[in-house]
């Protein structure tokens, strides 16, 4: 089992890691046991997973070739269709496997996103999401803190895509590792979360730590355009569904 959880792995990653995406293998159960029943994911502990992030690399090897060569629907983000597309090469390349896709803009029925990636993302290691209750010298009172994720390479330049579920592979022997604690101060701590919950538009959160890399300019002023605007940026007519942080 261990060779055929590499062997996914290694396939998984030669797909997309050179178009700027990582990806990070966890169990279903340390996703679980972190959230209440109603988002939890319904399959068994052992259950393999990977999730799936996209660094500032994504916009020039991906997704700027990925417009020069595909037929947009007018009516879907164009970064949500390169994603889709490249996940579903994913998916012919494992035709042998059953593998279930869940992308981070889906909302069930009840409202409910399908996942919740920024704990995904934690639980597989990939990046820290900060908290309210990382915080000791709490001084927000009533205010509604969101968390956000760090990552320790790119900082806050980064964005969760998906997970890819295999409902049919079990890791019981897999080991988790933790996040990478990169926001070590207790006041570097509060500054995130105030940037984040209240200047977020300025970006400047995603510089709390020295990063490898970030955004380039015209990938900072691609998602900085309102949803609407950005087709008539890539020269095309109509308006986008929805408006989200990258």
């Amino acid at each position: 089992m261990e060779k055929r959880v590499a062997h996914l792995e290694n396939r998984i990653r030669g797909n997309l890691e050179h178009l700027g995406f990582e990806v990070h293998l966890f169990k279903v159960g340390w996703y679980n046991a972190v959230l209440p029943s109603a988002f939890r994911l319904p399959y068994s502990d052992n259950t393999l997973a990977f999730v799936v992030l996209s660094i500032p690399a994504m916009f020039d090897k991906a997704f700027k070739p990925f417009l020069k060569t595909q037929l947009l629907e007018k009516i879907r983000d164009p970064v949500d269709q390169c994603i889709a597309h490249h996940l579903s090469l994913v998916r012919e390349s494992l035709a042998d496997e059953q593998v279930d896709i869940m992308y981070d803009y889906e909302i069930l029925p009840n409202r409910k996103p399908r996942f919740l990636a920024q704990t995904a993302a934690h639980v597989a290691g990939a990046a820290y999401y900060y908290q309210r209750k990382d915080v000791q010298q709490d001084t927000w009172g009533e205010k509604k803190i969101y968390g956000v994720c760090i990552h320790p390479c790119y900082g806050g330049w980064f964005a969760i895509r998906a997970l890819l579920i295999f409902p049919d592979v079990e890791v019981p022997f897999l080991q988790q590792n933790s996040p990478t604690d990169c926001v070590r101060t207790e006041e570097k701590k509060i500054e995130l979360l105030d940037k984040f919950n209240f200047h977020w538009w300025d970006w400047s959160y995603r510089d709390i730590i020295e990063v490898k890399e970030k955004y380039s300019e015209e990938q900072k002023m691609y998602f900085a355009t309102p949803p609407a605007e950005r087709l008539k940026l890539l020269g095309l007519q109509g308006g986008l569904q929805r408006n989200t942080m990258h």
